[in-house]
């Protein structure tokens, strides 16, 4: 089957993307907290799908969280603690690109942290997050799957275009030879963080284009029923001529 083609795309994706403008307005109106943790292979299309949800909503209400790696006084404290600042205040909506699941994914199978640290944020991440839902925060997360030949295709046409070599890291490259443990590493993660309260959804990211689709549909599905009557808008005319813009440094204009 053949992937779905952009003017088809972006036919679903408008009415999809105004269903999140009405969530976000509730979200807002009501106070609410919604983090939204995106996780998945490299070149799955976590970003694209980032921006596909990100791109129409009011900038003053969402914020996209993807960390680098840990500083030498991050690496002291306990594990969360430095995730626990990007979480969303009342209204606010935070989508991470990547999150404390890098202990369950990557640090794990790059032998970044030992098994002692590996098996305490098993045991402790389900506790950590019940906290935060019982707080009333609304938690879902995503992991993006894409088959191996796929992701080299990606890793392929990233490596040629120099506007997309930098989404390739050292580490995404020795990734590579690791597709399988990172399989076995995820199922793990989603056999002991998969809770009621913070549920784990596996979403196909071999067409991305339909994935986005499938995964803004669920989510908007998955937030609780919302009713925001949407009050038109409706400018009132200016009295008077319109001005003009006037400069006093007029040889500042870029011409």
């Amino acid at each position: 089957m053949g992937k779905m083609k952009r003017k088809d795309y972006e036919a679903a994706l408008e009415p999809l993307q105004r269903e999140l403008i009405d969530a976000q307005r509730w979200l807002m109106q009501e106070g609410r907290r919604l983090v939204v943790v995106f996780e998945g292979r490299d070149a799955a299309g976590k970003g694209g799908a980032i921006k596909a949800i990100s791109e129409v909503l009011n900038t003053r209400g969402y914020r996209i969280v993807a960390l680098s790696k840990p500083s030498d006084a991050e690496k002291t404290q306990w594990y969360f603690q430095r995730y626990i600042s990007h979480l969303p205040s009342a209204g606010e909506i935070v989508l991470f690109d990547r999150s404390w699941y890098n202990r369950a994914g990557v640090e794990k199978v790059m032998g970044f942290c030992s098994d002692a640290e590996y098996r305490q944020f098993l045991q402790q991440c389900p506790a950590f997050e019940k906290l935060l839902t019982d707080a009333g925060t609304l938690l879902i997360k995503y992991w993006l799957t894409v088959d191996q030949e796929q992701q080299e295709e990606r890793f392929a046409e990233r490596a040629a275009d120099p506007f997309k070599q930098w989404k390739i890291s050292p580490i995404d490259i020795a990734a590579r030879e690791k597709y399988a443990k990172y399989g076995q590493a995820r199922d793990a993660m989603i056999a002991a963080t998969d809770t009621a309260e913070a549920p784990w959804f596996l979403v196909d990211f071999n067409d991305q284009r339909s994935g986005r689709l499938k995964l803004i549909k669920h989510l908007l599905d998955w937030l609780p029923d919302r009713q925001v009557p949407e009050k038109p808008l409706k400018l009132p005319k200016l009295k008077g001529k319109a001005g003009k813009e006037k400069v006093a440094n007029a040889e500042k204009w870029i011409r």
